[in-house]
């Protein structure tokens, strides 16, 4: 877990407040027995996280890609070729949704808008340092050429969690 006890507090309003404006139909699933919180989350999602990411065309048509989601500071982290539609979309039209489920057990959605931490041509992130040596820990300091990839973080503005059994998912992540 890299988060502070701020960026937990952050989570947990922005969980809260999310469920709470959902509809009806939506917190009959998702509900305090059947949610996390903030810190059972960032206990869970850690390392890579495959994510179904959502972007939008120029003609307002939805596009879904894979992405390798990592979950840093209660955000979801990610990157892709500066070629990819989805880096062309979201250059546009920086709205974006995410979606890390595994099977029946865990599913965790998200809307909002995304930051460019690095891009080539362009000035980084003040904080991309940090973030690209995460990245550079987990996939190898020669998996790519690091300068060629465009990498985002998506501030969500909603964002819910469904867990079915909480404790064999959080016992699962502590083993």
């Amino acid at each position: 877990m890299r988060e502070t006890p701020e960026e937990l507090k952050e989570l947990q309003a922005l969980l809260d407040a999310s469920l709470a404006r959902s509809s009806a139909h939506l917190r009959s699933i998702i509900h305090p027995g059947t949610t996390l919180t903030a810190e059972q989350l960032t206990g869970v999602l850690t390392g890579m996280c495959p994510l179904a990411l959502s972007t939008v065309t120029a003609k307002g048509e939805p596009r879904i890609s894979g992405a390798d989601g990592h979950f840093l500071h209660g955000k979801w982290h990610f990157g892709t070729a500066p070629g990819a539609a989805k880096a062309r979309h979201l250059a546009a039209r920086p709205a974006a949704s995410a979606a890390h489920m595994r099977g029946e057990d865990l599913g965790v959605f998200a809307h909002g808008t995304v930051e460019i931490l690095s891009s080539p041509g362009r000035e980084p992130a003040a904080d991309w340092p940090y973030v690209r040596e995460y990245f550079q820990d987990f996939y190898g300091n020669d998996a790519f050429d690091w300068d060629e990839v465009v990498f985002y973080r998506l501030h969500p503005h909603w964002m819910t969690v469904y867990a079915r059994d909480i404790a064999e998912l959080t016992a699962a992540s502590r083993a």
